[in-house]
């Protein structure tokens, strides 16, 4: 379940932007201003996020400058959602980064076409090969290297090690991977989870700490 992160100071409509979010499947996450998203960033990296630019203290167009300027940050897809609508603000934020542009009053539809548009995009590139510092990925021969020595996961842990790697820094939830990996979703059988994740942290040994247990929540690798 892809998460947006939805940033704007007005409640009532951040409220109906992420109702509707989560009715069309997507997992959404609310901020009232800037400074708050800043702090939720630090804990969870979002597959999208929405961003009002008159925003009260650090505003939009800051925030977006902060993102495209962090190497943690920087690929995260933007879309400004402003009641600013000259031509030079549009295409000035396009120009930093953002990867579109929609002025207020906006269709809740299109809105939600355009998130889904973007995420599918994002979804289709090649994972055939996937490296994360000393940690690759050969997904065509099902094969995991640790220091470049190949390193023997079951198919379940294989899984896992390649969503934590597609999605540095993201914190996902028991049940959250349960449906990712196993494709179903179980309170019950979140201990399954945390059995996998410590036999995959034994099996790759010192790179097993890249694995972060967040309390109370589930997991993020970094």
């Amino acid at each position: 379940m892809a998460t947006v992160l939805v940033i704007e100071d007005e409640d009532s409509l951040r409220e109906i932007i992420s109702f509707n979010l989560k009715k069309a499947g997507f997992n959404c996450i609310e901020a009232a201003d800037a400074n708050d998203a800043l702090i939720i960033l630090d804990q969870l990296l979002p597959d999208l996020i929405l961003l009002d630019l008159m925003l009260p203290g650090l505003k939009g167009t800051q925030f977006l400058k902060i993102l495209k300027d962090s190497d943690k940050f920087s690929k995260i897809p933007v879309i400004i959602i402003s009641a600013k609508d000259e031509e030079t603000t549009i295409v000035a934020h396009l120009e930093l980064g953002a990867i579109d542009y929609l002025t207020k009053p906006f269709s809740i539809k299109v809105l939600i076409a355009k998130v889904n548009k973007f995420l599918s995009l994002g979804n289709t590139e090649s994972t055939d090969n996937l490296k994360f510092k000393n940690i690759e990925i050969d997904e065509k021969r099902a094969k995991v290297l640790v220091d470049n020595k190949e390193v023997n996961l079951t198919h379940k842990e294989f899984l896992l090690l390649k969503l934590f790697i597609q999605h540095p820094g993201r914190v996902y939830t028991r049940d959250e991977l349960l449906s990712h990996i196993w494709g179903y979703d179980s309170a019950m059988m979140t201990r399954t989870v945390d059995a996998h994740i410590s036999s995959l942290r034994k099996k790759l040994g010192k790179s097993g700490n890249k694995i972060k247990t967040i309390p109370k929540i589930g997991y993020k690798f970094e």
